[in-house]
């Protein structure tokens, strides 16, 4: 899509290869999904694809049309869904296209297993619930599942669950204990590691891990930055300067005038608003950058638009570059740092980009 306003969300496939490559770094031993759900997190579907179509050991998903969309594209590798069936339909797509499926809870299960018998190997997750309670079996339905699993030998079944806090104080110990008890004595394939835990807990680098939103260039973590950890950004959000603004102290700036000039300001007005996905609670002193020099923004963001401090670059006019995250020509700004000031997370920010910013790839 183009448009005659400056904004645009570059993406890069470099990089999201470079975050694949880095996961495949810390678990030399397991086979990585590289999980696309969410449009890739915002970045689009057929972007991160396209990056990792020749390095991805898998991808994972949510929509069974989006999977068959890409078994029909051509793509080879296993595809996982990871909230599983929800027609009759969807099971006669699994078992086309060769797809594998979490199987959550009982209804999943007897959904499945109403098509018959498999002549063809199908593989499936079975979810336990480990503490994150949202999806998955417990220690009361899994010897069930577990039972009429056994009555289908042409199923190959893998054990997965959810951490819960893998990127707190708490950790996964907890969860890990459950994981054990539940499972017994298995001794199939499992998937464990989310982002975070592929990061902090190698022992949770089984069979399978599930590298989210590490592919896409963010930390997990409150207290590592992705420069830490050694990722690149994929997303990058630019506008530009469309207005100038002098100050004198005590003016106010924007709806509800919540910022008040404290000294003679110059002031920027910048392309993007709440509209274009950028979070409205952001405060002024959230970070921005222009024309290479970092700066914060100030008042209100309204829906179109948002002001940022100049006074210090006096060089900056109408024009001028401006980065909102990512690593722009005007300058780095990580979207941790924005999610942090905001009061979310990157993840939200990624989602959160609106249809009408065009997306431009920097490199396949």
């Amino acid at each position: 899509m183009k448009t005659s306003r400056p904004i645009r969300a570059r993406i890069s496939g470099a990089a999201i290869r470079h975050n694949y490559r880095l996961v495949k770094k810390l678990a030399p031993n397991s086979k990585a999904w590289a999980v696309i759900k969410a449009n890739a997190y915002g970045h689009g579907q057929w972007r991160a694809l396209a990056a990792l179509r020749d390095e991805a050991d898998g991808f994972a998903m949510l929509e069974c049309e989006n999977a068959v969309a890409l078994r029909e594209s051509g793509i080879t590798q296993p595809i996982l869904l990871l909230e599983g069936i929800f027609s009759a339909r969807d099971v006669r797509a699994v078992v086309e296209h060769r797809l594998t499926t979490v199987i959550h809870c009982q209804e999943q299960l007897e959904l499945l297993l109403q098509a018959g018998k498999f002549e063809a190997p199908l593989a499936i997750y079975l979810k336990l619930n480990t503490g994150m309670n949202r999806l998955g079996f417990t220690a009361a339905n899994l010897p069930r599942a577990l039972e009429m699993l056994r009555q289908v030998p042409t199923l190959e079944v893998s054990l997965m669950t959810h951490f819960a806090e893998a990127d707190g104080e708490r950790g996964i110990d907890w969860q890990m204990a459950r994981f054990s008890k539940l499972a017994g004595n298995w001794s199939g394939p499992r998937c464990l590691a989310n982002s975070a835990a592929i990061i902090r807990y190698p022992a949770t680098h089984t069979e399978w891990v599930r590298p989210g939103i590490v592919l896409y260039g963010a930390s997990p973590f409150a207290d590592q930055s992705a420069a830490d950890l050694g990722l690149q950004p994929a997303m990058t959000l630019e506008s530009a300067i469309i207005g100038v603004q002098e100050l004198a102290a005590g003016e106010r700036v924007g709806y509800g005038g919540t910022f008040t000039a404290e000294r003679p300001m110059r002031i920027g007005v910048v392309a993007c608003g709440y509209a274009d996905g950028y979070p409205r609670h952001a405060p002024s002193g959230t970070p921005i950058a222009v024309m290479g020099k970092r700066t914060r923004t100030i008042g209100r963001v309204s829906m179109d638009m948002l002001a940022c401090d100049l006074t210090d670059i006096p060089e900056a006019g109408i024009g001028a570059p401006v980065t909102l995250w990512g690593a722009g020509i005007a300058g780095p700004v990580p979207a941790d740092e924005v999610a942090s000031a905001a009061g979310t997370i990157a993840y939200e920010l990624f989602c959160a980009l609106a249809p009408r910013v065009p997306l431009a790839v920097d490199e396949v």
